[in-house]
């Protein structure tokens, strides 16, 4: 999808709603638009399926000017989730989701099957689909507006503030959720946020619009965090950019380091001899691969008989896949100061708050 200098301005306002937009969307990635009240992202992401017109230049989609294209049928084309989903709520769930499948006279076996389908896709219960919009929760509603914006199995999805309207557990799990249904169906989505952490999670690419639909930057998050275009754009991106930029890196890109380790059996006097010839002041308890626990000089101390009976058991821990930021929170709450990390029951090694600090200055 590409905008050539495209611009918005409406009936009875003296400035652009988007002022000379240029910018193309890549095949099969999230591209976030981010910015203030104002910046136009919304109107940008309804000029793509011609809810509203551009004043000046034009979009191309799959290489085919949009434009010549009668409006219905683009938007038959194009999936669209909003906040609140939009959904009937007139219509159970099962009917809404057949919205678009029914416009398009598709068999009715093959709607219910499209149906089933997509519920189990996005995490719906057979049950639920009989029942009207009213009667969901927020997130169930949101996964509905989801199953509806694919039921067509549309190339493009344009998401319009979609977790906006739910508390933030259930808004972190949505997007986990998004992330993962991308990595199954690979589709174009088109994303408006005004929550620059949230764009910078989901976006492969990310659009900071300023007041005015004037575009400050467009690049992948790792480059929008640590090389900002301007000041608008490092004043929208906060304090906190580093600590987003963390959220980027998974556990798995940092070399783990192994701490001094001991074994369940050890005595007392074997714990406090290995504990000084690694100089550490706590140790790890590792049986098998598996960390049983921490135990401390102190622990250790107390007269007990065996490693395995002063052991803490862990409170936390982090996997491969959790990325750097995780991993400094659990560091920065631990007594150790590091983050054990482990694949399942499996013990791998730990990531000091040193190691992260420095994955970050490189």
């Amino acid at each position: 999808m590409r905008l050539e200098h495209v611009s918005k301005r409406f009936p009875g306002t003296s400035t652009d709603a988007v002022a000379d937009l240029s910018l193309e969307v890549r095949q099969g990635e999230v591209t976030v638009f981010v910015g203030p009240s104002g910046c136009g992202k919304t109107t940008t992401l309804k000029m793509i399926n011609r809810l509203e017109e551009p004043t000046s230049g034009h979009i191309e989609i799959f290489g085919r000017d949009q434009a010549a294209t009668p409006a219905h049928e683009l938007r038959r084309q194009i999936g669209y989730v909003i906040q609140e989903t939009g959904l009937f709520p007139h219509r159970t769930i099962a009917e809404n989701i057949a919205t678009v499948p029914h416009l398009l006279g598709w068999p009715k076996a093959r709607i219910r099957d499209r149906v089933q389908e997509l519920a189990e896709l996005v995490g719906l219960e057979r049950e639920q689909l009989e029942r009207y919009p009213a009667s969901l929760s927020g997130g169930q509603r949101q996964r509905a507006g989801v199953a509806r914006a694919l039921a067509a199995d549309p190339p493009i999805l344009l998401m319009d503030e979609p977790f906006g309207a739910v508390d933030p557990i259930v808004r972190t799990r949505l997007q986990d959720e998004l992330l993962a249904l991308q990595q199954r169906l690979h589709k174009t989505i088109v994303f408006v946020t005004h929550d620059i952490e949230e764009a910078t999670k989901l976006g492969d690419r990310v659009a900071v619009l300023d007041v005015g639909g004037i575009l400050a930057q467009y690049a992948p998050p790792a480059e929008l965090l640590r090389e900002p275009a301007n000041a608008f754009v490092e004043e929208f991106l906060g304090r906190e950019r580093g600590l987003r930029e963390l959220s980027l890196i998974p556990v798995s890109d940092v070399p783990l380091e192994r701490r001094c380790e001991l074994s369940p059996g050890a005595s007392c006097e074997e714990a406090l001899a290995a504990m000084d010839r690694a100089g550490a002041d706590w140790a790890l308890v590792i049986e098998d691969d598996r960390c049983a626990g921490w135990v401390d000089r102190k622990r250790i101390a107390e007269a007990v008989p065996n490693v395995s009976a002063a052991a803490v058991p862990l409170a936390r821990w982090i996997g491969p896949n959790s990325n750097l930021r995780e991993a400094l929170e659990v560091a920065l709450t631990s007594h150790t100061r590091v983050a054990i990390v482990q694949d399942g029951e499996r013990y791998l090694g730990v990531l000091p708050i040193e190691r992260i600090a420095q994955r970050l200055e490189a």
